[in-house]
């Protein structure tokens, strides 16, 4: 009798487009800008995503990255380094493509934070503070939403700043920031008292009566230490006051950037989700062939390609509108909306790809489709982001 005839392993090393730009719009950077992205990518997968399962499964932040990012030199790609949008942004979908929990680190210390201090502080806070934070030697976060304040955050900030003399007295509570069980210092925003509007303050999480605990038991971004900050008479120097933080009119030059790059972040989780459940499809047995060779799977496949593609060529071209410098903020709303509301589809199609393997954290697959509903709600929810766009479109507001 013939000995059976081993299979031989499908060979996938030569099929393109394994992250999901099947477009090519990377070719759309410059030579230099494409070498620093494919360096970060290699960084990112060699230090980053071999470890996010393991820190997401403790609820932990893998401090150790840190000064490895440091080292990476991606701190303020636009504003410090002068690359394109497009190369932050694609930057940033890279780091989510790894880990959704490390991404969001960088996005709040790297976008929320440091774009406060880049957009609202004076010239001479920057220079004194800019270069700490962009070694990362001085970890930052951001505070705006509160326990009884998300979507109406901006007529209805609780939180308070009363000045006596050259020192501002901050009270009140703050929830759901990123970073700040960590962080050296965290940008405050408050009700002036004296005004009625909203002013930032960057405060020194060692003060007294800051205090900062972590929220436990989510089921997404595990790995980010979110808090509850609580702010009783805090004394903060007149200096320590962003110049240019005036009103909510001025938080908001910093929240159209970032919305931006959650947006970006919906691309990295469609990437994320795509590389995992067609690499399963590929090596992944049933009936005696691969799962990828049937018909269903290969639709759900394309229908995350699709997702992924839509999402990234509407962050293009926001991202060229970018630098050009006529991107609105209706545009940076449907872009949230749109791209969160793709994800959330490519995600489930990818987990259920998956089967039952879908819902264990060792094939990354639970990972992604858990960390997406912190990112379909954060910079603005679907709905608030929705009526915004849909403001600009019929003239009405929808909400107050």
């Amino acid at each position: 009798m013939e000995a059976p005839v081993a299979k031989q392993a499908l060979d996938t090393s030569n099929l393109p487009f394994d992250n999901g730009d099947f477009y090519e719009f990377e070719a759309l950077l410059s030579d230099a800008e494409r070498g620093k992205l494919a360096d970060a990518r290699d960084f990112l997968d060699k230090e980053v995503r071999p470890i996010a399962n393991e820190y997401w499964l403790k609820a932990e932040f893998p401090m150790e990255l840190i000064p490895k990012i440091a080292e990476l030199d991606v701190m303020s790609p636009m504003h410090r380094q002068g690359h394109s949008a497009l190369y932050a942004g694609l930057l940033h979908a890279e780091f989510t493509r790894a880990d959704t929990s490390v991404a969001t680190f960088m996005g709040v210390h790297d976008g929320l934070f440091t774009g406060s201090i880049e957009a609202l502080a004076s010239e001479e806070q920057k220079a004194e503070w800019l270069p700490d934070i962009y070694a990362m030697k001085k970890i930052g976060a951001f505070g705006l939403t509160e326990p009884l304040g998300g979507s109406d955050v901006a007529g209805g900030t609780r939180t308070t700043a009363e000045k006596q003399g050259d020192t501002w007295v901050l009270n009140g509570a703050k929830r759901w920031i990123g970073n700040a069980t960590f962080s050296d210092w965290v940008v405050i925003y408050a009700r002036d008292v004296a005004d009625n509007q909203v002013k930032g303050f960057l405060v020194d999480t060692s003060l007294p009566g800051y205090a900062a605990s972590k929220i436990e038991n989510k089921i997404s971004l595990r790995s980010v230490q979110n808090a509850d900050i609580t702010l009783t008479n805090v004394e903060v120097p007149e200096h320590f006051k962003l110049a240019g933080a005036n009103s909510f009119k001025d938080v908001n030059k910093v929240l159209k950037v970032t919305r931006l790059a959650v947006a970006w972040q919906a691309v990295g989780q469609q990437m994320a989700a795509f590389e995992v459940a067609r690499k399963y499809a590929l090596t992944r047995e049933q009936f005696g062939k691969p799962i990828g060779a049937n018909q269903l799977i290969q639709e759900q496949l394309t229908q995350i390609l699709g997702n992924t593609v839509a999402s990234m060529g509407m962050m293009v071209r926001l991202a060229q509108l970018e630098d050009q410098g006529i991107a609105r903020d209706e545009q940076s709303a449907l872009a949230k909306a749109f791209t969160t509301a793709r994800m959330r589809e490519s995600v489930a199609l990818g987990r259920s790809i998956l089967g039952g393997n879908g819902i264990v954290t060792d094939y990354e697959m639970a990972k992604i489709f858990t960390d997406a509903e912190a990112i379909y709600s954060y910079e603005g929810t679907y709905e608030i982001n929705t009526l915004v766009a849909g403001r600009a479109i019929t003239g009405m507001a929808a909400f107050v």
